[in-house]
């Protein structure tokens, strides 16, 4: 499979990422800060909203391959392992690099774990 490259551009910074290895998006404010599978952290200046809007135009159909959850996040479906409703804890890892554990409100993952269910992905 070739690469799909995702960019996000600003005044002074230009971020090219293949999309497979996004992990998860962050929204905080007027900022996003993208995850990615090596662990490196970017800092672009759009809210979450606005990042959610760019992916959906470069990337078309593909764009389905995240999913936003709440207000705070969009996560790239693909690293789900573990759904916790309980501890409200939704758990992405690729099973050997990383593991990252994200705090999410019990209805939204109610509708992640629906959703993995439906298309699984």
């Amino acid at each position: 499979m070739t690469q799909q490259l995702v960019f996000f551009n600003s005044r002074d910074i230009l971020i090219r990422l293949d999309i497979s290895k996004i992990v998860y998006f962050e929204g905080d404010g007027n900022y996003t800060y993208i995850v990615a599978a090596n662990k490196l952290k970017f800092c672009v200046t759009m809210n979450l909203a606005h990042t959610e809007e760019a992916l959906a135009g470069q990337l078309g159909d593909r764009a389905k391959l995240f999913m936003r959850i709440g207000k705070r996040f969009i996560v790239n479906m693909k690293f789900i392992s573990q759904i916790d409703i309980s501890k409200q804890r939704l758990t992405l890892s690729d099973y050997s690099l990383f593991v990252y554990q994200l705090q999410i409100s019990k209805d939204a993952l109610k509708a992640v774990k629906e959703l993995v269910l439906q298309t699984k992905m």
